[in-house]
């Protein structure tokens, strides 16, 4: 800041000073996003893992290592207040997307019931108690200052996340969306995050509550209450709303304004609660994800915006976060790499036995258990809330994006070589669409 200090002095020039040095920051973060973007569909990967990975490049861990100066100049000229406002204010409009998104029409169908609900619960099951395991024996060393049980539990809830929009999004170029492994997988990730969700909730609440019974049963009601009205009572009047302002698929300035305060309101109240108000905008998005021509107008008109602004700023505010060189010893990538195995094998392994015990063939098993292995932007949403809450350190705030980075990466390339000879033949390459930056 002292760079500028000299010209602005007064008040009024002090804000412009906070408006010049946030313009900046977004220039470099939109660019990058885009950047980092392009490059991974030209090698075949999601969008959305370039635009991780372009937010950690711009944080401490190359940015700051490589240029010091320029990165100190761009990201701390000013308070970290505006783009932590901006991730937060993106991150609640985006879980209202990702709950658009989310598709039950496959949950009632009868054929492969048996096998969604064996690979949902495994899948989820299984990484648990791993990342329950590691994160007891570990906190003492990895997270002294945290709370013993919500720093496992925050843990455990990372390593058993999976990713609905992007496995949907890899699903489609990969044509499988109508596939009975598809069918199966996505149905099965749906299950996993609903359950994910809720989870993170509770396990934010016990967190809140400091395990005091009382206190915790109350949120814990709370919760469920606040869900349980938004179901029965809020979804349809918004339903109505959204019949008495739209115009056929149009998103009118109305309804968009009531969308967005519904929104709003929801994480208010969530956050009253007790728990973060990215909940209240997912739920908000759940209770109306079959209002098909708002959804599809919403896609439209609103997606696109919060997909090249919003989104990029969460995964840098979290790549700031992010310190690779903080893992400066053998023994923390000892615990890194313990990490991505234990992750990796609990997600796989959970959903390739229950995919075997449900009747599935060796190869589709594989494939099931390696989407199911996809976690991107859903554990980077858990571990940025266990670290706003004190209750994992920098060092394992930065192994578990490893781990998502990691996680998602593998997706594509084991899926290239295993799917053919689980009897799904690779579609023709065809232009990546433009909204291949969906997460």
């Amino acid at each position: 800041m002292s760079t500028l200090s000299h010209v602005f002095d007064l008040p009024a020039q002090k804000s412009e000073l906070l408006i010049f040095f946030t313009l900046m920051q977004l220039s470099v973060i939109i660019l990058a996003a885009r950047m980092g973007g392009e490059i991974a569909t030209r090698i075949s990967q999601a969008a959305v893992v370039g635009e991780i990975i372009a937010g950690i490049v711009l944080g401490p861990s190359l940015f700051g290592l490589l240029m010091p100066d320029a990165f100190h100049y761009i990201f701390h000229s000013i308070p970290a207040g505006p783009l932590d406002a901006l991730s937060q204010l993106g991150l609640i409009l985006l879980m209202f997307q990702i709950g658009l998104e989310f598709d039950f029409s496959h949950l009632k169908e009868k054929a492969n019931r048996n096998a969604v609900l064996w690979v949902a619960t495994a899948s989820m099951l299984v990484p648990f108690v791993l990342g329950l395991g590691f994160a007891l024996v570990s906190a003492p060393i990895l997270s002294p200052q945290a709370e013993p049980w919500t720093s496992a539990l925050f843990i455990a809830t990372a390593f058993s996340i999976t990713a609905v929009p992007i496995l949907g999004r890899i699903m489609m170029e990969f044509g499988m969306t109508r596939s009975r492994l598809g069918v199966i997988a996505i149905s099965a990730a749906a299950i996993n995050d609903v359950v994910g969700w809720l989870l993170l909730a509770l396990v934010t609440t016990l967190a809140l509550s400091h395990f005091e019974a009382i206190t915790f049963a109350i949120k814990v009601f709370l919760v469920f209450a606040f869900v349980i009205i938004w179901i029965s009572g809020i979804r349809p009047l918004m339903k109505w709303l959204i019949r008495r302002f739209s115009t056929g698929s149009k998103l009118t300035p109305h309804l968009l304004g009531i969308i967005l305060i519904s929104i709003f309101v929801s994480g208010l109240i969530t956050s009253s609660l007790g728990i973060f108000t990215i909940f209240g905008g997912f739920i908000m998005g759940v209770i109306l994800h079959d209002a098909d021509e708002f959804v599809e107008a919403w896609n439209e008109r609103v997606s696109p915006f919060v997909l090249v602004f919003f989104l990029p700023i969460f995964f840098t505010y979290t790549g700031l976060r992010t310190n690779i060189g903080g893992l400066d010893s053998a023994s923390l990538w000892g615990w890194c790499g313990l990490i991505l195995l234990l992750a990796t094998v609990g997600k796989f392994g959970g959903a390739y036995g229950a995919a075997r015990v449900a009747g599935l063939n060796h190869h589709q098993a594989k494939v099931m258990g390696i989407m199911m292995n996809t976690r991107a932007l859903m554990e980077l949403i858990v571990i940025n809330v266990g670290y706003d809450l004190g209750a994992i350190s920098q060092q394992v705030f930065t192994m578990l994006v490893i781990m998502a980075i990691f996680s998602t990466i593998i997706t594509t390339p084991f899926l290239r070589a295993w799917l053919p000879r689980a009897g799904v033949p690779l579609p023709s390459p065809v232009p990546t669409p433009e909204r291949s930056q969906t997460v």
